[in-house]
């Protein structure tokens, strides 16, 4: 109980990360880094970007060589003066954990200060930016990571970017019925927070208001 791996070792594992990045994808135009997060922490995660059209193969690699097997979420972005590069960029957020397949009447047991190499649990975030026009799309990760089947769906239904090659696409937080064309999330919209007020922490009665109240964001 209680045990977590130190930051050497989480260190070690995200530079040994990049560098088998680098080594296998150098010169096509994905980048990575080593980034450490701004909690107490400060644990080490790796960033990498890409273009969509290595998408594909970089996200077999990651999940069959380098052992990428969570995907926990998927977001979308719209940049309409982003540039004629950058209208819109997709973000994954990856995890890697030593998880095994126990046999009945068997067990396993990480220590987590003993664990090496791919066993260190790794975090990972993937963006892809995408040109600025009004049809973007990236490649579906849906048969690589189950966890990409629902986030993919949400990304599509929020912001409007299609996942090419999604076996079955629908609306999942937005009524069936929305128009065709509408993702709440594409800035053109102009939506400030559904049209009400939110309730802040005040223990009055939510007397509290924005001090931005009645712009359009």
């Amino acid at each position: 109980m209680g045990m977590k791996i130190t930051l050497e070792q989480n260190t070690a594992a995200a530079e040994d990360c990049a560098s088998r990045i680098e080594k296998r994808f150098g010169g096509t135009g994905i980048t990575c880094s080593v980034e450490h997060h701004s909690n107490a922490l400060k644990m080490a995660f790796v960033r990498i970007t890409t273009p969509p059209q290595h998408w594909p193969a970089l996200a077999k690699w990651l999940r069959f060589d380098l052992g990428v097997n969570h995907c926990s979420m998927i977001t979308g972005t719209h940049f309409p003066d982003g540039g004629a590069d950058r209208g819109w960029e997709v973000a994954y957020h990856f995890m890697r954990q030593p998880i095994q397949n126990q046999a009945p009447h068997t067990q396993c047991v990480h220590i987590a200060e003993s664990l090496k190499g791919d066993d260190v649990p790794m975090e990972f975030e993937v963006l892809i930016p995408l040109a600025n026009n009004n049809t973007p799309s990236v490649p579906s990760v849906q048969n690589i990571w189950v966890g990409a089947d629902w986030n993919e769906k949400e990304t599509w239904d929020l912001v409007g970017i299609q996942f090419e090659g999604h076996e079955n696409m629908h609306r999942v937080l937005n009524p069936h019925d929305s128009p065709e064309g509408f993702h709440p999330l594409q800035k053109q919209h102009k939506i400030r927070y559904h049209e009400h007020n939110e309730m802040y922490d005040d223990a009055q009665g939510f007397l509290r208001k924005p001090a931005d109240e009645g712009r359009v964001k």
